[in-house]
């Protein structure tokens, strides 16, 4: 599982010209499910998110965990992700989740991340998104589990 984390002043995503998840400040989460990939992979992705201090303090330190800033997240299935850069210039995407399989893992991670008191909002599984943001610093982080 890869996730890219950035932390966002706003953020939103759209399918056919039609906004489907928009927040204010948070995460934007790019999350790609690889083979293998199992529950206890999202537990351990979800308990370090929720609990990494990116968000800056009074002192301008970063401090603060999502929940501490009542902030939200954007969550968006990525499966380019697992493509690792190796080889020629043509992507493989050979070590990507199955979309069948992947979409469930995928609903499973949104309803594990509100079952931790965070507003989620999603992108669509499957469908072809575009992706807006308002990068805060900037701040991104590539995490692997």
């Amino acid at each position: 599982m890869k996730v890219v984390i950035q932390r966002v002043q706003e953020a939103s995503v759209s399918v056919d010209q039609e906004v489907v998840g928009s927040i204010k400040t948070g995460l934007l989460l790019l999350i790609c499910f690889e083979q293998g990939d199992d529950e206890a992979t999202i537990t351990k992705s979800i308990d370090k998110i929720t609990k990494l201090r990116i968000f800056d303090d009074s002192e301008g330190k970063m401090n603060l965990d999502i929940q501490a800033v009542n902030g939200e997240i954007l969550s968006v299935s990525q499966f380019t992700l697992s493509w690792d850069g190796s080889g020629g210039h043509r992507p493989s995407f050979e070590k990507s989740m199955q979309p069948q399989e992947a979409r469930l893992k995928y609903a499973l991670f949104n309803r594990e991340l509100r079952g931790r008191g965070v507003a989620v909002k999603e992108g669509k599984f499957g469908a072809f998104m575009k992706v807006s943001l308002v990068n805060d610093g900037p701040v991104t982080f590539v995490l692997q589990f």
